[in-house]
């Protein structure tokens, strides 16, 4: 039998489990894709239930188990934190110190990860290793990584202590070379801006991304004198008189607020000019220093590839800049870069250590089996699931749905598409998706106001033949896992109206062929979709462009705003009917609106959804 060792990350958010069969990810996700809590933190029992019947194992199986980061190292942090902030961060102190003590508090992390394996009745509880957070990045940026050599960056809020370490991978060796420690952080100033434009901070970020386009950056230069000491090299320290995260559970105060001409945007309020330009200005400056941390790690490692893992490499616009840089021939960005992540990290790691090989390398490939790591639903089971409430439906063989789905989506419909495995990490990559046409200028709004039921000024996702890539964006490498912005080729341009226009106004001016997946600034986050990994989508791919001549598709994850992708056939029906989708492709069995019977709830979901 293979070497199985079993990943955990938990206790703070995004928890995940994953699953490693001699170093090779065989499963992982979220606690949150079972649970149905957005960003779940707590224990992934259910995840962990996932992937030991994935490989129709029990615990009496796994080797070892891995857990992502130091709790006692991080409560050290925390300590020396409060006592340099003191005597104005006491109630911070007091508040934050009975979630750590106790019997099971976060500082037991290791026998609470023990108790909970043993609660779940699978057989006896391995040996528990303890990783540093990250080292479970690097590792997981690394190890499955299709490099046999590279510098590997990873760059987020903060760990135990780093906030940003450089390694140096060659072959099953990953070495620290350099690291910056809290309190001065690049996730973390981006977290500020995120929660001062009104955004929630660990989940708003992307948000803040999408908002930079519509302004100007007007206050770069305000940011580098003011708040960010950013060296040539990318190493920075951060003047934390303008921060309250040292002090207190806010991340800006009246220091904020004094420099950027008023308070901070309430949550749902219209948005405004200044967080147009806040946006832009936080975003230029975030992607300067990693192109100078990224200088940094090319000269130290003196290698042509880089891996890059942390939050902060959630940040597709800067990944596109790295490569447009040409500072690596290659670059390759673990699709679960943030804390999930770290459970196949931390489980690597360990297979590392025990003699786990890299043998993938030769064939060229990455070993994320298209991130495509989570559970599946046979045929049998989703018409079990249809035929049990009479649900009408079509069962089709894998052309002809295709054909159908490609047909009802040239005719303007919107499709939720779910098939075979869940994606792990936070995009939705054509297993879990809602697919429509990008040539409809109205596609973009309609996804936004009566599908995601979200802010009007979210850009979408292009997915896109791998083959025609390049005649659509300006793309130099693959971008399998939508974590690369490029722009769109200039041949598929237009030459712009309205050129006056500015702020969400700039959402009317229609810019290319493909205009429902081409933001503001002409910029789209691509994800190239080959037969390898993918062959369901990309088998509706080819469809669509035998129809059309369009080899592109808007992709966007399969939930509304504040739930968790699904996960399930019940939760896509039940997404399918509360929304403005037209057609729902569950496995072979294709589902029309029109022929459902009326669905009828207890009380207005829609009420429900958590404004952030």
């Amino acid at each position: 039998m293979s070497d199985l060792i079993l990943g955990v990350s938990a206790f703070y958010h995004d928890s995940a489990a994953a699953l490693v069969a001699d170093g090779v990810p065989v499963a992982a996700a979220q606690e949150e894709r079972f649970t149905r809590r957005r960003h779940d933190p707590s224990f992934p029992s259910r995840a962990v239930a996932y992937c030991l019947d994935e490989q129709g194992v029990s615990l009496d199986d796994i080797s070892a188990v891995a857990y992502y980061e130091d709790p006692r190292l991080k409560f050290r942090r925390l300590l020396a934190t409060f006592a340099g902030a003191a005597p104005t961060g006491f109630t911070s102190f007091r508040d934050t110190l009975p979630a750590w003590l106790g019997r099971s508090g976060k500082l037991r992390t290791d026998a609470t990860v023990r108790a909970e394996l043993a609660a779940l009745g699978r057989g006896r509880v391995p040996e528990l290793s303890v990783r540093r957070h990250h080292e479970s990045h690097a590792v997981s940026a690394f190890f499955p990584s299709p490099y046999e050599s590279a510098a590997v960056l990873c760059i987020d809020g903060v760990g135990e202590w780093a906030t940003t370490t450089l390694w140096h991978g060659r072959g099953t060796d990953l070495r620290p070379v350099s690291e910056l420690r809290f309190p001065h952080s690049l996730g973390l100033l981006y977290s500020a801006f995120t929660y001062f434009c009104g955004f929630k901070v660990d989940s708003g970020e992307y948000k803040l991304m999408g908002l930079a386009p519509y302004g100007k950056p007007r206050y770069a230069r305000l940011i580098r004198e003011e708040l960010i000491d950013l060296k040539p090299d990318g190493s920075f320290r951060l003047n934390m008189r303008y921060f309250e995260y040292l002090r207190g559970q806010v991340m800006t105060g009246r220091g904020f607020e004094k420099l950027f001409g008023g308070p901070r945007r309430t949550s749902e309020s219209p948005l405004t000019e200044r967080e147009f330009d806040l946006a832009a200005s936080v975003q230029a400056v975030t992607e300067e220093a990693v192109l100078r941390l990224a200088r940094t790690a090319r000269e130290r490692t003196g290698e042509s590839r880089l891996c890059m893992a942390g939050g902060v490499a959630l940040n597709c616009v800067a990944n596109g800049k790295v490569i447009d840089a040409g500072i690596f021939d290659e670059v390759w960005v673990q699709p679960a870069a943030g804390d999930a992540g770290g459970a196949l990290g931390a489980a690597q790691a360990v297979a590392a250590e025990r003699g786990a090989r890299r043998d993938h390398v030769r064939t060229g490939h990455d070993a994320m089996s298209g991130s495509l790591l989570g559970p599946a639903y046979g045929d049998d089971e989703i018409a079990a699931y249809l035929d049990a409430r009479s649900i009408p439906y079509r069962r089709l063989d894998g052309d002809t749905l295709a054909a159908q789905v490609a047909d009802g989506l040239a005719r303007g419909k919107i499709v939720g598409w779910f098939q075979g495995r869940m994606e792990f990490g936070p995009r939705a990559l054509g297993a879990r998706s809602i697919i429509g046409d990008p040539r409809n200028p109205d596609m973009q709004s309609a996804m936004n106001l009566k599908i995601k039921f979200r802010e009007s000024f979210r850009p979408f996702a292009p997915a896109v033949l791998a083959e025609d890539a390049k005649d659509y964006f300006d793309l130099p490498q693959e971008s399998p896992y939508m974590l690369v912005v490029s722009q769109v080729a200039a041949a598929q341009r237009l030459e712009a109206q309205g050129g006056g226009a500015s702020g969400l106004d700039l959402l009317k001016v229609r810019r290319s062929t493909i205009p429902a997946v081409t933001h503001v600034d002409h910029s789209a986050r691509v994800q190239t979709v080959t037969d390898r990994e993918n062959p369901a989508y990309h088998r509706l791919l080819t469809a669509f462009k035998s129809l059309t001549g369009c080899p592109v598709l808007v992709n966007t994850s399969f939930n509304v705003r504040g739930e968790p992708i699904v996960n399930s056939p019940q939760e896509a029906y039940t997404c399918f009917m509360r929304t403005d989708i037209d057609m729902l492709a569950l496995g072979n069995f294709l589902l029309e609106k029109g022929d459902q019977p009326v669905w009828a709830e207890e009380s207005d979901w829609r009420d429900e959804i958590p404004l952030d």
